[in-house]
């Protein structure tokens, strides 16, 4: 049964989600978010540095640096999202107008308000995390509509007319018509559009924050990367309902209130990152130090260092996890027990749910667990969890490196 399983997953499954993966459209939201990370990378450093006005009084206020990186995440997708497409699609020179025709869209969308002294008022909040799906659906529309449009021409291929002129004149149309339809949802027929795609995604919204939608968008990356497939796939699915859950806490804690949402990023790098995506830092442990065969003792020593600094794909495909059932088991019942515990000690109050965004996650632990939420019960946590990975994995890592050594001693024999 194991062995078709891993037939139909070597054969089938994994070259159709690789084919997925290549596919353009899909390929440059990835590539857009990741693009755009290093924006949420400055709001986590302004997050550690908050930390130290418990510390250090008079300190200045940084949150305006985190406002205005974090919080511009969506207008930054936005514009990134019809540019690599454009490029991918083989329209390079439409890439830079792309993006900023989308940017154009994308605010008009947000529904500003216009005021009698002409001024021009919109909500901050809507810019950042918040906005990201809405910046999705926007860089691909006007994706869609440029590379349209870009197959079309108003001259003929001999014309004399300067190429640039002629792009100029192909881009007016359909950026015009793009624009148009922006100006008619929100300034004629006075739509809220931002509203209307909150509420549209609200309901898958809440079946990841809820527990076993929580613990599906951690189980199944788990899962893919055991096929050697990267768990960044995903992102395009989960990571706009992370963020827009992490802006809800701010939100929500800004306000007096209590944060809820526990389905974010942080959650993951507070715990369910230690030592890598699976938590494996247990096993680069064991491999390093427990090992009896030649063969696992050198991959655990070269790939324990990465491990503590959460960089795990020498482990992954070289010890390797991917591909193999001695690993690949206890990876699986990882990447469901430790989200599990994560919710749970979450809901019943006993860590901080995170209300500040922190992705520095090459942070060793337990110190990204107590960052991520700023609660030092995090740190006990943690640690809890490294025993219990340990505990899961060991007597399949025994299993794993008897064979080993077993066919190790085989060898030298002949």
């Amino acid at each position: 049964m194991f062995t078709k399983v891993m037939n139909f997953m070597n054969n089938s499954f994994a070259p159709r989600v690789n084919k997925v993966v290549k596919n353009p459209w899909v390929s440059s939201i990835q590539d857009a978010i990741m693009t755009a990370l290093p924006l949420v990378f400055v709001g986590s450093l302004v997050t550690v540095v908050s930390l130290l006005n418990n510390l250090i009084k008079g300190l200045p206020d940084f949150s305006p640096i985190s406002s205005f990186s974090f919080g511009m995440f969506g207008l930054v997708v936005a514009f990134l999202i019809p540019y690599y497409l454009m490029d991918r699609k083989g329209h390079g020179s439409l890439k830079l107008i792309s993006g900023a025709t989308s940017i154009v869209t994308f605010m008009m969308l947000l529904f500003p308000t216009l005021t009698s002294s002409g001024k021009v008022v919109f909500v901050l909040e809507r810019f950042g995390a918040t906005g990201m799906l809405l910046a999705i659906i926007v860089g691909l529309f006007v994706a869609a509509v440029m590379n349209f449009a870009s197959k079309k021409s108003l001259f003929d291929e001999d014309t004399p007319i300067p190429d640039f002129v002629v792009g100029w004149f192909n881009s007016l149309i359909p950026i015009t018509a793009i624009l148009l339809v922006a100006w008619l949802i929100t300034f004629q027929f006075k739509i809220d559009f931002f509203n209307i795609v909150v509420t549209l995604f609200s309901p898958l919204g809440s079946i990841i924050q809820s527990y076993p939608g929580f613990v599906l968008s951690v189980f199944i990356p788990v899962f893919l990367y055991t096929f050697g497939i990267s768990g960044w796939v995903m992102m395009p699915a989960i990571y706009p309902f992370y963020m827009a859950g992490l802006a809800a806490n701010a939100q929500a804690v800004e306000a007096g209130k209590t944060a809820v949402n526990i389905a974010t990023q942080e959650t993951c790098y507070a715990f369910g990152s230690i030592g890598g995506v699976g938590t494996t830092l247990a096993l680069a442990l064991m491999m390093a130090f427990m090992s009896r065969s030649a063969q696992l003792k050198a991959i655990g020593r070269a790939v324990v260092i990465p491990s503590i600094f959460n960089i795990n794909e020498p482990l992954v495909f070289g010890a390797p996890i991917a591909f193999n059932p001695y690993l690949m088991v206890p990876m699986w019942i990882n990447g469901l027990l430790v989200p599990s515990i994560a919710y749970l000690v979450m809901k019943i109050g006993l860590v901080a749910i995170p209300s500040k965004t922190f992705l520095l996650w090459y942070v060793p632990y337990p110190f990204t667990s107590y960052l991520a939420t700023q609660d030092w019960r995090a740190i006990i946590i943690c640690l809890l969890l490294i025993v219990l990975t340990w505990i899961v994995l060991y007597p399949f890592f025994r299993a794993y490196d008897s064979s080993l050594l077993k066919k190790e001693q085989e060898e030298l024999k002949v």
